[in-house]
Formats: C-alpha cells, structure tokens, sequence
C-alpha cells in the first residue's frame, strides 16, 4: 500500500511564527509529531510519503502515487482539512483520520472513510487488523489510556528537517491538574504517563544522527507532572547525553509550581532547556477558582515568574479574559501583570470552551455555546457568550494586545526579561540563518519598521549590559515583530 501522510496548514496564528521563520529561512515552526509517530506503526511493507501543506503543497501526483491518506489535525486546521479530505476524495484515496479536530466532528467529514480516535497505540492496531481482512469499520475509539512504553520512535527520515525550526519529541501525557477550560484530561487522562529514559535517548540519537543541532521542544502540556522522575532519571541523562554536542537546546510547557523548586529548575538548565511556557491564566484570584486553576492561587505569581527568570528560563505565558467573575478592571490588570513579569511571549485569548470540557459542558447546559472552538487561542474570537458582554470583553481585549504589542511596550518588556533573568549557559554555533535573521532585521525592523528606535536601543543597550545575551534580543526583537503582525489583524 502506498499512504499519503497529511498534515493540513496552519493558519497565520501566534504559535505559526510565520513571520518570524522569514527571517531564518524556514517554513514551518514544528514537525507533525503525531503523523511521525504513527508512520512508525505501520506494516513496514508499506509505503510512506509524508506532506506537510505548511512546508510544500499537496502536489496532483502525491495523489496519483497514493492508495491511502491518512490526515492528523488540531481544530485550528479545520478549514485546511476539510480542502485535504475534499481532494483525496476527488482522487479516489481512502481517508483516515485523527487527532484533536475529528474527536467530536465526525459528521462534519462526509469524506472519511475511517476515524481512528484516541490514542494511537491503542486504536489504530485494531483498525490495520480489521483493514486486512477487508472489514474496516468507520470508527475507531477507546476510553483507555496507552502504555507509552510501547511507543515507537517517529519516522524523523520522511521529514526534510531543513524546513523546520524545532523538532519534537514527547516524553510524558497526561496531567494532574483539571483547568476546567483545557482538553488535554478530558483526552489524556490526569495519570501522568511516561517514556523510558531509553525511548527518549534513541529519539535524540537518531535526530542527532540526521544531522539536528538545533532546538528541540518537548511538547508534554506539562513537563513537571512527574518530577521524581525527572531528577533522578530523565535530567541527568540529557545533561550525559549533551555533553560534547554543541547547538541543541530544549523548551517545555510546565505549571507555576516549577519556581517552588530550585534544584529542579537548575537540573532543567544545565540539560539545555532555555525557556518553558505557563498558563497564567489570570492574576484575579476569583477567577482561578472559577476555572479550577488550583495550582495558580495563592501564590504571589508575579514574583513566581521572576524566580523562574532568574533561574535561568525564560518564561512564556498564557493568559485569559472573559471568564464569569472579570471585571472592566481586568484588562489593565492584565496589562499590569505582563508589563511588570517581563514575559515577552504573552499569549493573551479570549475564553474559549473546548469540545469535552468541563467548561463546554457547562456553557451547553447554560444555553451559552456559539458554535465550536476555533482552536486559535489569539484570533479574537469566544464561542461562548461572555457575562460582561460581547462587545465588552472585545473592547478590552483589543486594547490587551494594542498595549503589550507596541514597540514602547514589547521593548520595555524585553529590557525587563534580559535584566532580571540569568544568562544562558549553553551558546550555540553561528550559523548562516543567524547571520541572514542579523541582516534581514536591520532593515525590517532597524530601518523600515515602527519600531526601529526601540530596535537600536535595545541593541545599544544589550551590547553594553548583558552581551552573553544580545542573541536572544534579537530572535525576541524579531519575534515582537511576528506578534505585531498577527495583533494588527485582530485589533481592528
């Protein structure tokens, strides 16, 4: 059998960084680790092609090549998955599909021939035994929970990685808390399941081996879930394995409750991690309770951060408006708290509910659902009506992003960050798309662009302050310049 592997495109987003990845001559910020992941438990007889539509088009002869498709996409993919299922079909290709997007959607997709739902490891076996023997059914689901010992390696070999900024691995699924307004439990389970020190040895071996020197993010939507672990096993393995390997570095996804302990944010750091993102959420504590974001109150979350900072991570956030209990007040508060952190990459949304939620179910019941999830947390759109109003919470979240996005601000915070947070340890090798990205910002954003006094000051005053550092300020300097990109679509 030949299979077409299908990743739909993503949408101009906050997390697609397109406008950043011109600067460094890449076309897409991640790798479709799912599909990889599941090319590696197919027949081995089969034969493999993958597309990524973010890195090459869905060319006619793919098509013509193919028996099977088999397409894998978040919510945020939907328009793009439904071009990809429409033309497989027109090509006579029998269609299978998971992930996210298809978990409560299936009647939306006439043009599937299969959904197989739920973890990998544990439903698509089924459907490859039922396929053999010509008795495939339309859907295949399960309620367990897959061991991930038996998890394979992905199929790194059917990626052109020059494409690519970051590669992806996972070490663990699943988390402990149950942020009311979040998916992942509600498709992974509380139990924090974990890889071998082994599996997640061979995967940076073999990406090492294609020739990766680059960053690596290690996509778990919280890293810290088992921290015993961690430290006596998967830490100082990775701070083994990086010994002698110069370029590769790692970010993450935690919880707050990371700056409460220090020895495992220096273990993080001497591994090569650089960064890690946060749910916020919210500095009122009311609405902490309201979402059930437990492990974020009563906490002094503002200096949390800084303590994360200064341990040497720099910290992304997320954050929200629109929840029940939040006042006119919230938008400066918000404001405020993302000034003061010196979080650079505030990610701000307005509330949305998930499919499976607690928050969905909720809102249905209340007789407050519109529609479905876009699954783009920053595109300015809720599909639930919010209790200040429409208008309202659209008014203050415009003038969230208008504020923390002009160059004053975003280069104030910058200044923030590279002031109070440690240097960073690991400095990578030169390489050509550094000098390229150096260029390209002189003249993006040190001569046409709005911001180019903020620009060489920054520059002035990183040269001069925090040197070790002056790399970071600008890959930062030349992420703002994305984020504005992205605010100016959704302030208007």
């Amino acid at each position: 059998m030949n299979v077409l592997l299908i990743y739909p495109e993503f949408p101009d987003t906050f997390w697609s960084f397109r406008y950043a990845l011109e600067f460094v001559g890449k076309r897409a910020a991640h790798p479709p680790l799912g599909l990889l992941t599941v090319a590696a438990m197919l027949p081995p007889e089969w034969s493999l092609r993958l597309v990524d539509t973010n890195v090459r088009g869905l060319k006619q002869r793919d098509l013509d090549w193919a028996d099977t498709a088999f397409i894998s996409a978040m919510a945020v993919q939907r328009e793009s998955a439904r071009q990809v299922i429409d033309r497989c079909q027109a090509a006579g290709l029998r269609v299978v599909a998971g992930g996210p997007l298809f978990m409560g959607e299936q009647a939306s997709f006439d043009g599937v021939d299969h959904f197989v739902l739920n973890e990998a490891e544990l439903t698509l076996p089924p459907f490859l035994a039922d396929l053999a023997q010509g008795r495939a059914r339309r859907v295949y689901a399960s309620d367990q929970f897959a061991d991930l010992h038996q998890t394979p390696a992905p199929r790194w070999e059917l990626l052109d990685l020059r494409r690519y900024a970051s590669m992806s691995i996972q070490f663990c699924r699943g988390c402990p808390f149950g942020c009311d307004f979040c998916s992942v439990t509600a498709l992974l389970g509380h139990r924090v399941r974990i890889k071998t020190v082994r599996q997640i040895m061979a995967e940076l071996d073999s990406l090492y081996a294609l020739g990766w020197r680059e960053e690596v993010f290690f996509v778990d939507d919280n890293f810290i879930g088992n921290t015993a672990f961690l430290k006596t096993d998967l830490l100082p393995a990775l701070i083994a394995w990086r010994k002698g390997k110069r370029g590769i570095t790692f970010y993450t996804e935690a919880s707050i409750n990371l700056a409460e302990d220090e020895p495992l944010m220096a273990m993080m750091v001497a591994a090569g991690f650089t960064r890690v993102f946060i749910g916020i959420e919210t500095p009122d504590e009311t609405c902490l309770t309201e979402c059930r974001k437990h492990q974020n109150k009563n906490r002094d979350l503002l200096q949390d951060v800084k303590q994360i900072q200064r341990a040497g991570l720099e910290v992304q956030g997320g954050f929200i408006v629109g929840f029940d209990h939040d006042r006119p007040s919230i938008f400066q508060r918000q404001i405020d708290f993302i000034q003061k952190s010196g979080i650079v990459t505030a990610m701000v949304g307005m509330l949305q509910a998930p499919p499976g939620t607690r928050l969905y179910a909720r809102m249905e019941k209340e007789g407050r659902l519109r529609g479905e999830s876009s699954g783009d947390n920053v595109d300015g759109t809720t599909n639930i009506l919010p209790v200040m109003g429409l208008e309202a919470l659209r008014d203050g979240y415009r003038r969230i992003l208008q504020h923390i996005y002009a160059p004053k601000y975003y280069y104030q915070r910058l200044r923030t960050l590279l002031g109070t947070a440690s240097p960073p340890r690991t400095r990578s090798p030169l390489r050509f798309s550094d000098i390229h990205a150096l260029v390209l910002s002189f003249w993006r954003l040190g001569i046409v662009g709005r911001e180019r006094v903020q620009y060489w000051r920054l520059l002035l005053w990183t040269q001069f302050r925090h040197p070790r550092r002056l790399h970071q300020a600008i890959t930062l300097a030349i992420y703002g310049y994305h984020f504005r990109k992205m605010c100016d679509r959704h302030v208007v």
